[in-house]
This record gives C-alpha cells, sequence and structure tokens, in this order.
C-alpha cells in the first residue's frame, strides 16, 4: 500500500486495488497545498477547520466522522471515543481515533488527541501496524506525552504529524522533542511511503518530508 503525507494530519493511503483512504482534510489557512482530487472515503477526527475541510473534493466519497463500527469499499473502518484535552473534551471538545485494514496492514489514526490512554483505551484500540501520532503538543499530545501513547499501543511502523513545519504557522513543537523519547527514527525523504510484504520493525518511526 501507498501512504502519502499532505501535512498536518491529513493522509492519503491507497491500497494495492486503487481504493484511497483520506484523513482529516484541512482549510486553506494552514499553510500547506490542498488536496483536490477524489478519495473513495474520509475520515474526520473532529470539526476544526484544519481537520475537516471537503468542500474542494472531488467525486462521491464517503465521509466518516462518527465513532462506531463502518465497511466502506471492503474496508473495515473503526471509531473510538477519545478527547482533543485533558479535561474529557471541556476546552477543546471530542476526538475519535479511526483503526482500519488496508492490504492486511491495521492503521490506526489518533486525530488531534490531547490525552493519555488507558487500558481500555489500548484493548479498543487494538493490534496496531502503522500508528499516526501528533506530537506538536499545545493543541494536542506533546512529544513526550506521545511517545509514551506509542509505547503504549505498541506499532511496528510509526508517522508522526501535526508537528511544526516551515509551511505552519500555528504555535507548535516541531518533531523533535518526540524524537529524543523515540530510539528508532528515520527520515524519508519524499511525502510517499510504500508499504510491501511482512513488518517486521518494532517502534520504527519514520518522518516524512512534505514537498
Amino acid at each position: 500500500m501507498e501512504i502519502t503525507w499532505l501535512g498536518h494530519s491529513s493522509f492519503l493511503l491507497q491500497d494495492s486495488k486503487g481504493r484511497t483512504l483520506l484523513t482529516d482534510p484541512f482549510d486553506t489557512t494552514l499553510g500547506y497545498e490542498i488536496y483536490k482530487g477524489s478519495p473513495d472515503i474520509v475520515t474526520i477526527s473532529h470539526k476544526h477547520f484544519d481537520h475537516n475541510y471537503t468542500k474542494e473534493l472531488n467525486g462521491n466519497f464517503k465521509i466518516i466522522d462518527k465513532i462506531g463500527v463502518f465497511y466502506i469499499c471492503d474496508i473495515p473502518i473503526k471509531g473510538t471515543p477519545s478527547y482533543h484535552d485533558k479535561d474529557k473534551g471541556a476546552k477543546r471538545g471530542d476526538n475519535i481515533i479511526f483503526t482500519f485494514k488496508m492490504d492486511d496492514y491495521t492503521l490506526c489514526h489518533l486525530g488531534d488527541l490531547g490525552h493519555s490512554l488507558s487500558n481500555d483505551d489500548i484493548d479498543a484500540i487494538g493490534s496496531v501496524d502503522i500508528l499516526f501520532i501528533p506530537v506538536g503538543g499545545n493543541y494536542t499530545l506533546d512529544g513526550k506525552e506521545a511517545a509514551e501513547v506509542t509505547k503504549k499501543i505498541n506499532p511496528k511502523i510509526v508517522i508522526p504529524m501535526h508537528y511544526k513545519t516551515s509551511l505552519v504557522s500555528f504555535p507548535l513543537d516541531g518533531v523533535e522533542t518526540f524524537l529524543m523519547y523515540m530510539k528508532n527514527a528515520s527520515k524519508i525523504d519524499s511525502n510517499n511511503l510504500i508499504i510491501n510484504g511482512e513488518l517486521r520493525e518494532s517502534l520504527s518511526v519514520k518522518i516524512l518530508n512534505y514537498i
């Protein structure tokens, strides 16, 4: 399967049959170029402008923006409830953690998770091959907290998101703090990652480069 980072928390995931799933699309104010393609599925973790902009998408895509279990385009998707802050949503509202299965890989997108996860949360998420986790702090987990959550989930591959880059004006931290607490990290000279075959890695951090 193919993973393309579009910036912030937005990824385009394409399986071997050409089916595409888009996560958390953002609007023009963020700084990255807007995706204007035709995905099959769009998951939205919460209703903030940098995560739910669909006006310039094309085609008959299906939006998943609620908790529950779904089966769209032969892709099983599960939305698990969580919060955007440490006060059970009192400051920034709810957040949905999405897990989905594509090409026999289990992927988990944590959205704008703002708190640590309990053992019950970890059980609800289940086994994860590829984890997308916010690391920029302020609005979400910071680098240290993100590392702790990552180790609890224990995925094979970790892709950090929602952090400061040269294009983002948000008051976020960069990815560096997260990397201080994660031992196995590598920078990919592309915003694109191809996944093939059995994943033998453990907690392997892949830093995609926005182009």
